[in-house]
């Protein structure tokens, strides 16, 4: 019996969503450039970049280890900055959960913006943990991606 799961992260930023959405839709390659002790490699394999239904790979480092995620871009919201990559590949969904979705989400919040995060997954069973170490892990990307000079 799986076990379905949501875990939601949320950090206060100062960029507009424009930003976030640009770089993780059309642009994830800079994050090599960003965030390069975490972000290694994202590799575009179908479609086109930043397209519903486009496939990429990204090569990063969580928790020490050199690691692989295969996704999918699922749905795109320009207008609330959301996107949701569905993970079809890599440690996430071949050795860990059944299934995998990561939701990027960017909303305005007074003179500030909050940057959401959602995963949506299913656990084979109640040995396989929660992905908190992976949420703090995006979340302090979200801060880096923040506090990054876009103007080099």
């Amino acid at each position: 019996m799986a076990l379905s799961g949501k875990l939601i992260g949320y950090v206060e930023i100062n960029k507009k969503g424009d930003f976030f959405h640009n770089i993780i839709r059309h642009k994830p390659h800079e994050m090599v450039a960003i965030v390069p002790d975490k972000v290694h490699d994202c590799e575009l394999h179908e479609g086109e970049r930043g397209a519903v239904g486009s496939v990429i790979t990204w090569h990063y480092t969580h928790d020490g280890k050199k690691k692989v995620a295969k996704e999918i871009i699922e749905s795109v919201n320009e207008e609330n900055h959301t996107i949701v990559l569905k993970v079809i590949g890599g440690e996430l969904v071949d050795e860990l959960y059944k299934s995998f979705k990561i939701i990027w989400h960017v909303e305005p919040k007074g003179d500030k913006q909050m940057a959401t995060l959602t995963f949506e997954f299913e656990r084979p069973d109640t040995s396989v943990p929660y992905p908190t170490s992976l949420m703090d892990y995006l979340c302090n990307i979200f801060k880096e991606m923040d506090a990054h000079d876009n103007t080099k």
